[in-house]
C-alpha cells in the first residue's frame, strides 16, 4: 500500500461519496420526479440494450470482469486485515470495495472497523452514511452526516447528502430546506452536482410547495 495510492484514494472518497440529485425536476410535492443516485454508481456495469446481441455480450464479459476483480481485492485485504486488524486505511479500502459492488452491509461493517481506529475521518463517516442510506437505514444515515457535520462544519458533502436523505427517504421537506440552507449559510456558493446553485434548488423547492 504506497503512500501515493493511499491520499489517491483518500481523495477519492471525497469526490465519489456525494448523493447527487441526477435530474431535479420539481413536478409534484417537493421532488416529484426526481431521480437520485450516488457518483459511485457510475463505475459499476452498464446495463444491456436489448436487441443488441454482441454489446450485451461484450457488457456480460465486463460485469464478470469487475466481479472478479472485486473478489480479488476483497480477498487481498481481508487476508492483510487477518494481520493487521489496525490498519485503519486497509479498513477504509476494503469498505470502499464492497461500496464498489454493491455490498452495503459489508462496507458499512468495514467502514465501523475503520472509525472504531480513526473515528474523526469525515470523509469514511460520510460514505458510511451513504451505505446506510442504500442499506435503507435512512435514520443512521442522518446521524454519520450529523457527525460528520459536527466534526467539520464546512463540509459540504454530508449537508447535502443530509438534505437529499431527508427530501427524498424521509418525506421531511422542511427538514431538507433547513439543511440545504445551513449549507448555502457555509458556502453561498455551493453547488449542486447537476450544476445547479443549492440557493436555486431551495427557492425552487419553497415555490413549489
Amino acid at each position: 500500500m504506497a503512500k501515493s495510492n493511499e491520499e489517491d484514494q483518500k481523495e477519492k472518497v471525497t469526490k465519489l461519496t456525494l448523493i447527487g440529485a441526477v435530474v431535479l425536476s420539481l413536478v409534484f410535492g417537493f421532488i416529484g420526479g426526481a431521480v437520485y443516485t450516488s457518483f459511485k454508481l457510475a463505475s459499476q456495469p452498464k446495463v444491456s440494450q436489448p436487441g443488441n446481441v454482441s454489446q450485451s455480450s461484450n457488457q456480460t464479459e465486463d460485469e464478470h470482469d469487475h466481479s472478479g476483480q472485486f473478489a480479488a481485492k476483497i480477498l487481498q485485504l481481508e487476508q492483510y486485515l487477518e494481520t493487521h486488524p489496525k490498519d485503519a486505511e486497509a479498513w477504509t479500502q476494503l469498505g470502499n470495495q464492497f461500496f464498489d459492488s454493491n455490498q452495503h452491509a459489508n462496507a458499512i461493517g468495514a467502514y465501523n472497523k475503520s472509525l472504531a481506529i480513526e473515528p474523526n475521518n469525515i470523509n469514511v463517516i460520510t460514505d458510511l452514511g451513504v451505505m446506510y442510506r442504500r442499506n435503507k437505514q435512512p435514520q443512521k444515515a442522518i446521524e454519520a452526516f450529523n457527525k460528520a457535520i459536527a466534526i467539520k462544519p464546512s463540509f459540504e458533502t454530508a449537508r447535502f447528502n443530509k438534505g437529499i436523505v431527508l427530501l427524498h427517504d424521509m418525506n421531511d421537506a422542511a427538514g431538507g430546506i433547513k439543511a440545504w440552507e445551513e449549507l448555502v449559510e457555509q458556502n453561498p456558493m455551493a453547488m449542486a452536482p447537476n450544476g445547479e446553485s443549492v440557493d436555486a434548488l431551495i427557492q425552487r423547492m419553497k415555490k413549489s410547495k
